[in-house]
Parts: C-alpha cells; sequence; structure tokens
C-alpha cells in the first residue's frame, strides 16, 4: 500500500528535490556570468581608454572640447536648459495619456467583428496608415502652423500645445498598432469563454482580452515610450522654449555649442531609467517563456 504524498501546511504538495545535475549546471551558469562580467568590464575599459587616446591625440581636440565640453559653459547654460526640460516633462505626461486614450480606442474599433463596423474599421485603418506614412517632423508643421491658419482662435495657441497635439495623433497610430497586436495574439477561445459567461463585448475585451495583450506588448509600448520621450524635444520647431530651444538661444549668444550637450545628457538621464526597465521585463519574459521543469 502505497502512502499519500506529504502537503505542507497549504495543502499542496512540495516540489521534488533538485538533482545533482541541475545543480551543476546552476553552478556553472553562476561561473560563467561572472566570467561574462569581467570580461565585459575589461573590454569596457580598454575600448574607453582606446578612444580617450584617440581624441586626445586627435589635431583638434582642443577646439573640440573648449567648443562642446566646456565646463564653465555647462553650468551656466545647465538653469535655462533644465528649466525648458521641465516643459518638455509636462508635454510628456499630457501626451502619454492622450495617447493611451486614443490608441486603445483605435486598437479597439479595429479589432469589432462584423461587416456592419467596416467603416468605422476603415477609418481607423486610414488613420493609422496616414499617421505611421507621414514623417513626424511634417505633423509638427501641419498642426502647428495649420492650425492656427484656420483663424478658430482670435488669441494665438500655444506652441506646446500644438506640439502635444501632434504628438499625440501621431504617437496612438503606432501604439494602436502595437495594442492590436497584442489583442489579437490573445487565443480566440478566451473572448468566446468570457461570451459565453454572459460578459459583453466591452467588459470580455476590458477585463479578459486587454490585460492578456498588455503583458504580451508591455516591451514594445514602453520601446514607444522611450522614442517619445526623444520626439517630444522636436516642439522646438514651434518656438517652445524647451530644453533644445534654450540650448538654441544660449549658443546663438556665444557660438559654444555645449549647451546642446547639455539638454542631451538630460534626455539621456530622462530615457535611461525607462530602457533599461525595457530591457529588464523583456529578459524577464523570456525567461518566463523558456522555463522548464527542474531536472
Amino acid at each position: 500500500m502505497t502512502s499519500a504524498p506529504v502537503t505542507g501546511g497549504d495543502g499542496f504538495a512540495p516540489l521534488p528535490p533538485v538533482s545533482a545535475l541541475e545543480l551543476d549546471r546552476r553552478h556553472f551558469r553562476r561561473r560563467q556570468t561572472t566570467k561574462s562580467l569581467f570580461v565585459s568590464l575589461g573590454s569596457t575599459v580598454l575600448f574607453a581608454t582606446v578612444i580617450a587616446i584617440v581624441l586626445a591625440n586627435s589635431p583638434g581636440w582642443q577646439i573640440a572640447r573648449d567648443t562642446f565640453f566646456n565646463p564653465d559653459y555647462f553650468w551656466s547654460s545647465f538653469p535655462k536648459v533644465w528649466h525648458g526640460l521641465l516643459l518638455n516633462l509636462r508635454v510628456l505626461v499630457v501626451s502619454v495619456i492622450g495617447v493611451a486614450i486614443v490608441a486603445t480606442l483605435l486598437a479597439s474599433i479595429r479589432s469589432l467583428r462584423g461587416a456592419v463596423f467596416f467603416p468605422l474599421r476603415f477609418l481607423a485603418a486610414a488613420y493609422t496608415d496616414l499617421f505611421r506614412g507621414t514623417p513626424f517632423l511634417i505633423v509638427l508643421y501641419l498642426i502647428g502652423f495649420g492650425v492656427p491658419a484656420l483663424g478658430f482662435n482670435d488669441r494665438p495657441i500655444d506652441a506646446a500645445v500644438l506640439g502635444t497635439i501632434a504628438l499625440v495623433l501621431s504617437y496612438s497610430a503606432y501604439v494602436a498598432e502595437v495594442l492590436r497586436a497584442g489583442i489579437e495574439a490573445v487565443h480566440p477561445s478566451q473572448r468566446l469563454a468570457a461570451r459565453s459567461l454572459g460578459l459583453s463585448h466591452y467588459r470580455s475585451l476590458t477585463l479578459i482580452v486587454l490585460p492578456q495583450a498588455l503583458r504580451k506588448v508591455t516591451p514594445a509600448l514602453m520601446n514607444d515610450f522611450v522614442s517619445m520621450q526623444k520626439d517630444v524635444g522636436l516642439i522646438s520647431v514651434l518656438g517652445a522654449v524647451d530644453a533644445i530651444r534654450a540650448a538654441q538661444n544660449l549658443t546663438a549668444l556665444s557660438y559654444n555649442y555645449t549647451p546642446y550637450v547639455v539638454a542631451g545628457l538630460m534626455f539621456v538621464a530622462l530615457s535611461w531609467p525607462f530602457i533599461r526597465l525595457t530591457d529588464w521585463i523583456s529578459a524577464r519574459q523570456q525567461r518566463r517563456e523558456q522555463m522548464g521543469g527542474a531536472v
């Protein structure tokens, strides 16, 4: 007579013990990871040293350093460029909210079934095709100079507002296609099961389909967010005094390009956490997909 498996306090059977073979594999992976870390660190230091030597011995390094990396201009321009970056951040926050709303609506419309919804699907597809095919700079010019020319408002419209509208129009098309791909990646049986339980199309989409779709396309959505962080600096072409425009004004006064370096470093510092977070989420999803049982 066989005895029943011993269960823990939660009522579930404990996990089987890890075999010696699996322990050896884990130990080998840890050793390889440590070795790769030291090799990467050494190669990085060597590469940086070579680049520094080449730059220091180039004929025009002194002029380039004074023109682009002048410490005095760096710290003197930092406050004004930082003040302009705050405008970029405000535009970015509003744009992200607008893109999330419009893109979700577009993706939901494109996922509608039935011939009666063909006009809506056609309009949504035409919108995404139009704004994905039009360069963002052209959209900025069309919105920034075309909307005020219509004369709907007697007072001038703020350039930051026009830039926000252009960002929402352009990036909604990209994000909508990412969301639609995530919705279509969810197996149709999920939707059918939700409908069989009495959920409406809206509730099955919001409670069952969209949460699974978002998990599948989170890395792609975060990449679009990082790209939007960079493109928000283009609102300077409309006259908004953001970080790029502030750097341009300072450069026009001194003919020194260090303020542009300050603005570039600020955008890098703004994007870097989200880039690393995107890589971490992608690696975690890859580990989950490739995870197998212990041998």
